[in-house]
């Protein structure tokens, strides 16, 4: 019998198929909409369901609930810092900092509702959590970097104000719909930061 290329001894021997990834990212999407709509706890097979494979593919990827909500939330922090790069490569430095710290917003949204399921998982959760700063600090401090350097935002507003901004406007993030009330906040904040 052939071995599946999802097996832990086929893993180090050959990439993972097409469809095998494929499937993954559209566990991990799904899921991350299930868990916005009805928490952590959205059910499993649902997700499954939702996702068009069978609930083995499900736990095939992810053997727990808490390694799926780790891996919905590993994505976002490598999907927001991936974002930093992409945007200075094809938008103006103050336009790509607005447009990352937009998708801050999308990132604290995810956050706001695997946070306490994370931090309640002594193993990966709790480690991948923990790296959120490593990770998004130095996207930011690229972006404003890039940005005061293009001569596009205000020279007297470092890194560090940016940082205290984005802190005031998280303010009420658990709350559901922060959402729009902090993008609005954004547009207010983006508009100060610009050269006139």
């Amino acid at each position: 019998m052939p071995e599946d290329s999802e097996t832990p001894s086929a893993k180090g021997a050959r990439k993972p198929r097409a469809d095998s990834l494929r499937n993954r990212e559209l566990l991990l999407t799904t899921a991350k909409a299930a868990f916005a709509e009805t928490g952590p706890d959205a059910p499993l097979e649902e997700i499954a369901r939702r996702a068009g494979v069978g609930i083995g593919t499900l736990y095939r990827h992810f053997p727990t609930r808490e390694a799926l909500v780790a891996a919905v939330y590993a994505r976002a922090l490598e999907q927001l810092a991936q974002a930093a790069d992409d945007l200075l490569a094809t938008r103006p430095a103050g336009e790509a900092l607005g447009a990352w710290l937009d998708l801050l917003i999308d990132y604290m949204a995810t956050k706001r509702v695997v946070a306490p399921a994370l931090q309640a998982d002594p193993g990966e959760g709790s480690r991948v959590y923990a790296s959120a700063g490593a990770t998004i600090l130095p996207a930011l401090q690229k972006l404003t970097g890039a940005a005061h350097a293009a001569g596009e935002i205000r020279g007297d507003i470092g890194f560090e104000d940016i940082l205290r901004m984005m802190g005031g406007l998280s303010q009420g993030y658990e709350r559901p719909g922060w959402e729009v009330g902090a993008r609005k906040l954004l547009g207010v904040m983006m508009d100060g930061l610009r050269v006139r």
